[in-house]
């Protein structure tokens, strides 16, 4: 029996072996470089090309999805657990669905209730 749990603990080891301090700067780097995207399109090509706030906050919410799965995936190690990790995913858009529900509901009532 004590082999099995040794043998279970080995197969866990070697799911984060693959996190390597290499990995973890790719990974860095690939976050620094969304986050330089993001600062370039809000100082330069947003004023210059003239890009609606719309598009922008379309961009902005995507790169920030994509920053929140690398950071999800691999520094809370979530993508080596793919039940938690698809679990932690369903629970976060349930909420987010939510609330946006309740801010559209809430944000109307104050508009029509409005004293003039």
């Amino acid at each position: 029996m004590a082999h099995e749990h040794h043998s279970h603990t080995e197969g866990h080891h070697e799911e984060h072996a693959s996190m390597t301090k290499g990995k973890i700067w790719q990974v860095f780097f690939y976050l620094l470089g969304i986050t330089v995207l993001e600062f370039i399109i809000a100082l330069v090509i947003k004023p210059k090309i003239g890009l609606s706030d719309g598009l922008t906050n379309f961009i902005y919410i995507a790169l920030t999805l994509l920053k929140a799965y690398y950071i999800v995936a691999y520094f809370m190690h979530l993508k080596f657990e793919r039940y938690a990790f698809i679990t932690s995913i369903v629970i976060s858009l349930i909420f987010i669905i939510y609330f946006i529900v309740l801010l559209l509901t809430e944000g109307s009532y104050l508009n029509v209730h409005m004293p003039h």
